[in-house]
C-alpha cells in the first residue's frame, strides 16, 4: 500500500457506532465513538501499537474483517497509525478536538473506545491543546466514559482512572493465562474468545469454577459496553472470521480443559 500525504487535520480519528457490535449500545442509550488504527507492526513494519500481542491474537486479529476488508479502509488505518507514531502529541491534540465536538453533540450518552484495533497506553500520554497541558485524555474529559480491551495486565491492575474501564484480553501464552488468573482473583474482568459451541454452552451456564473460584460468565457479544459489566466475570466472545474460527494456537478456547 502507498502511504498518503493526507494531513492529520483532514483525518477523522473517531467514528460513532461504525460497526455492528458498538451500534447495539444505542438500545441502552449510548453512542460509541471508536478509533481504528493499523495494529501491531502493520503501519511501518517495526513499531508495534500492540505491545503485548501474541502469535494467536495477531493471526486471529479482526483488523481485516468487517469494513477492514476494503483496501481504502486499511490504508486509512495505516495513515492514522503513522501519524500517531510520528507525532503522538499532535495526534492527541486532534483527538481532543474531535471528542470535544462529539461531546457537544451527544452529551453524556457518548462513550469512547480509543483502541479499536490497537493496545496503546493512552493513560501515559501527555499533550497540549489550546495551550493547556493535559496529563492524559481521560482527565481532560472527566464526564465521558472511556473503555478498552488490553493484553497488558499491568494496565488493568494499576488503572486508577475513574472514567476509564479496562478489560483484560486472554491469549494463548502461559504468561498471559497466568495474568488472567491473577486479574480474576482480584475481582476484575477477563475477555476470552471461545469456539461457537463452547461459547453457547457457557452463556447458558452463567457461571463457572475457574482457578478454584466461582466467576460469572457474561455475553460479550450482546454489546460492546464493557464498562457496564459486573465485575469478577469472564466476558465470553465468539470466535469470528475465518482465521478466528480456524485458530489452532490456543487463542480460541475450544474446551473446558483448555480453559
Amino acid at each position: 500500500m502507498q502511504v498518503t500525504t493526507k494531513p492529520l487535520e483532514k483525518m477523522n480519528l473517531l467514528a460513532v457506532d461504525s460497526n455492528a457490535k458498538t451500534v447495539k449500545g444505542q438500545d441502552m442509550g449510548y453512542f460509541t465513538a471508536i478509533s481504528y488504527l493499523a495494529p501491531y507492526k502493520q503501519a511501518n513494519g517495526k513499531t508495534s501499537l500492540c505491545g503485548d500481542a501474541t502469535i494467536g491474537c495477531i493471526d486471529a486479529c479482526l483488523y481485516t474483517s468487517g469494513m477492514g476488508v476494503f483496501p481504502k479502509v486499511q490504508q486509512a488505518r495505516i495513515d492514522k497509525a503513522l501519524k500517531f507514531i510520528e507525532n503522538p502529541k499532535e495526534y492527541m491534540a486532534k483527538l481532543h478536538k474531535e471528542i470535544t465536538k462529539l461531546e457537544k453533540k451527544y452529551g453524556n450518552t457518548l462513550v469512547v473506545r480509543l483502541n479499536g484495533t490497537t493496545d496503546i497506553p493512552f493513560e501515559n500520554l501527555k499533550y497540549v491543546y489550546n495551550e493547556i497541558e493535559y496529563t492524559n485524555i481521560f482527565n481532560a474529559f472527566p464526564n465521558i466514559t472511556f473503555y478498552d480491551y488490553t493484553k497488558n495486565p499491568r494496565r488493568v491492575l494499576k488503572n486508577d482512572i475513574s472514567n476509564y474501564y479496562l478489560t483484560f484480553s486472554r491469549a494463548e501464552t502461559k504468561l498471559n493465562i497466568e495474568a488472567s488468573k491473577v486479574i480474576l482473583s482480584e475481582g476484575k474482568n477477563v475477555a476470552i474468545v471461545f469456539s461457537e459451541k463452547l461459547y453457547n454452552e457457557l452463556i447458558l451456564k452463567g457461571e463457572i469454577l475457574y482457578n478454584g473460584k466461582l466467576v460469572n460468565i457474561l455475553d460479550g457479544d450482546q454489546n460492546d459496553l464493557r464498562f457496564l459489566d459486573k465485575q469478577n466475570s469472564i466476558i465470553a466472545l465468539k470466535a469470528k472470521g475465518n482465521k478466528g474460527k480456524k485458530d489452532n494456537t490456543g487463542f480460541v478456547v475450544r474446551s473446558l480443559d483448555e480453559l
